[in-house]
């Protein structure tokens, strides 16, 4: 049964759950971390870490894209960010990091990015930066908005991307645009033969519906970060990551069952800044993590430090800040794999998974779904 609290006469709410809200709970039996798996698939595409990047230009760069695949993740470009609108990306950077060194001016930053985001989008850069990913070997990825989504994607899949990621701050089944036909994701998906991810999504009717889509995987959240996205002080919209991977979750199995097999994978976009944050998302249900500021710390991260979203270059609407990233800097296969020398879960984020799943008894991902959850209040 649902827990509903009173929050005014005649009007009721859902109590739900953060990740900060919810424990893991011990089994009764242990195991080395070195019998532990945290490999996955989509579609038909295999990887050895459940992480796909939050795609932004602040940490995913046709290189750091490349260097994720490397390491057993999926990196996801935005087809729609500097790289598919200016051919010096690095000039665009340094831009920006000349406008956060503006302390007068706490609104200079948001403003570089959307006039750099002005720029047209050209099909010549993006499709260079879709080759670079392709000849590495790697498995290609792009996001596009639901906007631009009909037009861009027979480009993209023309220069090689093998999963499309339609991602907005909420995606519905249907996207409605003035002056222009709908988006109808089922019609939309089910001319295209490369597997979809879809999202982002707040509860279980909305998942359910991006899953009859025909949809792949399905993203939980719109990329929450403290300090950085603003999308609940802007829209009043948030979404309690707990509760809404669990909700997804639950879809997943009726649409399993509603299909006599058909598996949707979640992904968990939001409310992770530390490891023990991703081990608390897969235990809620989600068969891997979309990461976005934990991954700002990357020595090689294109932001140099600094860290946002797709959202902070909306023209009219900003939703999310241009932030300082973490003051430390470790590469890439550190800051996933360790060692770490450091106490707080933010360096060695998916060894400390692997540990998590141990020390629970687990020994994969699907299995590590069914550990024990407690609530703190």
């Amino acid at each position: 049964m649902r827990d509903l609290v009173e929050i005014g006469m005649g009007r009721t709410a859902r109590r739900a759950y953060d990740l900060d809200d919810v424990e893991i709970v011990p089994s009764r039996r242990t195991r080395s971390s070195a019998v532990v798996s945290t490999a996955w698939k989509i579609d038909a595409y295999n990887f050895e870490l459940p992480l796909v990047t939050h795609p932004t230009d602040a940490i995913v760069s046709p290189g750091t894209a490349v260097a994720v695949g490397e390491l057993g993740g999926l990196g996801v470009i935005n087809a729609e960010g500097l790289w598919a609108r200016h051919a010096n990306v690095e000039d665009a950077m340094f831009r920006l990091v000349r406008a956060a060194e503006d302390v007068d001016d706490p609104t200079a930053l948001v403003r570089v990015l959307q006039e750099l985001h002005a720029a047209p989008i050209r099909l010549d850069l993006i499709t260079e930066a879709i080759k670079t990913i392709r000849e590495s070997g790697v498995t290609v990825a792009a996001r596009v908005s639901p906007q631009h989504a009909a037009e861009l994607t027979p480009d993209l899949l023309k220069a090689g991307v093998e999963i499309l990621v339609v991602q907005g701050t909420i995606v519905s089944a249907e996207h409605v645009q003035r002056d222009a036909e709908p988006l109808n994701l089922k019609e939309f998906i089910g001319r295209l033969d490369v597997p979809v991810i879809a999202g982002g999504v707040g509860d279980y009717r909305t998942a359910m519906h991006l899953m009859r889509t025909g949809a792949a995987g399905v993203i939980v959240g719109h990329g929450y970060t403290p300090g950085v996205t603003s999308t609940d002080r802007v829209l009043g919209i948030g979404v309690p990551m707990a509760t809404a991977i669990i909700d997804a979750a639950a879809a997943r199995r009726d649409y399993l069952d509603e299909t006599g097999g058909r598996y949707v994978h979640v992904l968990a976009d939001g409310g992770m800044s530390v490891s023990g944050d991703i081990a608390k998302a897969i235990a809620c249900g989600a068969d891997a993590v979309m990461l976005g500021a934990p991954l700002a710390a990357a020595s090689d991260a294109p932001g140099q430090g600094l860290y946002w979203t797709a959202a902070a270059a909306h023209p009219s609407l900003p939703r999310s800040r241009v932030a300082a990233g973490p003051d430390y800097a470790v590469d890439l296969k550190t800051l996933l794999f360790g060692p770490s020398s450091d106490a707080e879960g933010v360096v060695n984020l998916f060894g400390a998974l692997r540990r998590a799943m141990a020390k629970t008894g687990y020994s994969d991902l699907k299995e590590f779904q069914r550990v024990g959850l407690t609530v703190r209040r």
